[in-house]
């Protein structure tokens, strides 16, 4: 399945302003807003807070890899094109106890 099909199937997030990556301190590491631009890397995140109860952990890494589908190749041509998919591809990113917080409006 291409990103625009995974799209499909994944929650809407309409409810949110965004969603935070926080480390284990709580502090904010990562913020997706939502904007124009950035709504599918929101759906994306969304859905794995929502499948992996919050956690940023391997399963969850290679899940939201998979739902990124073509969008990884060009992120690992283009370091920085795609901050959001980068942070997947870090392979320190499991191992840092980091966690997925929706933000509701």
């Amino acid at each position: 399945m291409d990103f625009q099909q995974t799209l499909a199937t994944l929650p809407t997030a309409d409810h949110l302003r965004g969603l935070d990556v926080v480390d284990g301190a709580g502090a904010v590491v990562r913020h997706i807003p939502a904007a124009p631009g950035k709504m599918g890397s929101l759906r994306v995140y969304h859905a794995l807070a929502d499948r992996f109860g919050g956690r940023l952990d391997a399963e969850a890494v290679a899940q939201g890899l998979a739902w990124f589908a073509e969008h990884v190749a060009d992120a690992r041509d283009r370091p920085g094109a795609h901050p959001n998919i980068d942070l997947l591809l870090n392979p320190a990113t499991p191992a840092r106890g980091w966690r997925l917080v929706p933000l509701a409006v």
